[in-house]
């Protein structure tokens, strides 16, 4: 039958493709992509993992930069700031509800109110941030139905804390009055004698005139009445520094012990005294030690990291070895060596590491002790690792190639079989990191092994102070399982790109 499509096309709509042209082959516009370039590549498409790997940066850079920001050592230690709350007083003198030092206290009745009060009057540091909540309840009183109100209250702990007694040498005494005088700070107070405030002899912010039962007995106005002592026979030493507004001269400031002074001090003021001005400035609080959490967390986290990098740099070097004589002899050799790492891997690390700690710390030291405990079974899965990617490469061609042109064992071994198999390595070395921080945090939180003295804290001993506390000070628990909890996260989410990165049967693939 006879093909009528092309009867109606004109002659001249056909014509030659390239007529007048020399065809060639065309060089090709790509470029060439190596192995890791094309790994890194397929790396940048995880989202998660780049998201991960860039907290996992700042994490490192905090515990680089953050003991060195920080206005105080891991050795700084304040018995009287024990978990206290994290306060930053430019911060908290703005009420923006954060860094404000913030305790809560419920069922505050009109006695706490007005010592809360008296520590305002006296110190110049308004404790009182807020009242939350009210409460009135109605009771009967001599026969009379009375509405007694409570309160729920927010108050600044540093603030609270207020005067304390303290004991001076004569010289100590001497040195604080010359540090009042030149910086204007109010630090020594005036004297208040028990018999003025009903012996109530623990509580040193009670200065104004209370009844039997502690209540604060107030003037016609409403006010605290003062009962500082203006008994001078009492002072142990000449007081010639800074008086209080009010006093003209006749307030006792100390009363004499033996060979010493005692005083009412302010603590914030003395705080500063002693710390050459530095006002408490805490980003995360204090633990259990008094020491500053955003520094300890710092220091912990260095330790942790270095340490996880030496024990997988370790496991890597012992396990790469081992792992490339068991897949590359293989037979009787595979044989002895994976029974010997089957002993070794059913060994309790716990049971090793406080065995170490109990006999091996005291001759090489805490830290060698808790290494070699990683390192006695840590390379196993690294061998076998190893070992799995010998078995693989060994019978390809351009092994086979190399033997024949007389390639050496060791030669064969770690010049071709061993990089083809690195990005594996890498990758499993990225989540034996992680592995490593949570076993080392473990054993310091249950007290297995006590770093302190070394490295001055840990993550796992900061976590066991919280635990302590946590009803009380929640911030001491907070902080450093957050970092802990972001570090694991981050680690295993960078590990697991990089093993889909490194992948062998997704390179070269575009998604």
């Amino acid at each position: 039958m006879k093909d009528m499509r092309y009867e109606h096309i004109p002659a001249e709509k056909f014509r030659f493709v390239q007529e007048n042209e020399k065809l060639s082959d065309k060089e090709l516009q790509t470029k060439a992509r190596g192995f890791f370039a094309d790994a890194m590549l397929r790396f940048s498409k995880n989202k998660s993992s780049v998201i991960a790997t860039w907290i996992l940066a700042f994490m490192i850079l905090y515990a680089i930069v953050a003991p060195m920001l920080s206005p105080y050592d891991i050795q700084d230690k304040d018995n009287i700031y024990v978990n206290y709350p994290p306060f930053v007083r430019s911060i908290a003198d703005k009420d923006l509800g954060i860094f404000q030092g913030t305790r809560s206290y419920s069922s505050q009745s009109d006695a706490s109110m007005a010592y809360w009060k008296g520590i305002a009057q006296e110190t110049g540091l308004d404790p009182l941030l807020r009242i939350t909540g009210t409460h009135e309840t109605k009771v009967m009183n001599r026969g009379q139905e009375v509405t007694r109100s409570t309160y729920d209250i927010e108050v600044n702990a540093y603030y609270a804390l207020g005067i304390l007694y303290r004991t001076f040498t004569y010289a100590e005494f001497e040195r604080i009055q010359a540090w009042q005088d030149e910086t204007g700070i109010q630090v020594i107070f005036p004297w208040v004698e028990q018999s003025a405030i009903q012996n109530i002899t623990d509580r040193p912010n009670i200065w104004y005139e209370v009844d039997k039962k502690g209540s604060a007995i107030l003037d016609d106005d409403g006010e605290l009445i003062p009962v500082y002592s203006t008994n001078q026979d009492l002072a142990g030493a000449p007081y010639h520094s800074l008086r209080i507004p009010g006093d003209d001269g006749s307030y006792a400031y100390s009363v004499g012990k033996a060979n010493s002074v005692q005083c009412r001090i302010l603590y914030y003021n003395y705080y500063r005294y002693m710390n050459d001005g530095q006002e408490p400035t805490y980003l995360m609080g204090t633990n259990a030690m008094g020491q500053d959490i955003f520094c300890g967390i710092g220091i912990g986290a260095r330790f942790s990291l270095l340490f996880a990098l030496l024990v997988s740099a370790i496991n890597l070097t012992i396990g790469a070895f081992y792992g490339a004589l068991q897949g590359y002899y293989g037979g009787w050799v595979d044989m002895l060596l994976d029974r010997i790492a089957d002993v070794l891997y059913d060994v309790p690390f716990v049971v090793v590491t406080t065995l170490f700690q109990l006999h091996l710390a005291s001759k090489v030291g805490i830290v060698p002790a808790f290494l070699f405990a990683f390192v006695l079974t840590g390379w196993i899965g690294m061998a076998s690792l190893t070992r799995r990617q010998f078995y693989r490469f060994k019978g390809q061609e351009f092994v086979l190639a190399a033997r024949t042109l007389g390639a050496s064992d060791r030669r064969l071994m770690f010049k071709h079989i061993f990089p083809n198999g690195i990005g594996s390595i890498i990758t499993s070395c990225a989540l034996v990191i992680p592995g490593v921080i949570s076993s080392e945090t473990s054993m310091t939180y249950l007290g297995i092994v006590d770093l302190s003295s070394f490295a001055g804290t840990t993550i796992g001993t900061l976590l066991s102070q919280g635990n302590a506390v946590v009803t009380t000070a929640p911030h001491a628990l907070l902080f450093p399982s957050i970092f802990l909890g972001l570090l694991m996260i981050c680690f295993n989410l960078f590990g697991n790109g990089l093993r889909d990165a490194f992948n062998p049967t997704t390179r070269g693939i575009d998604d």
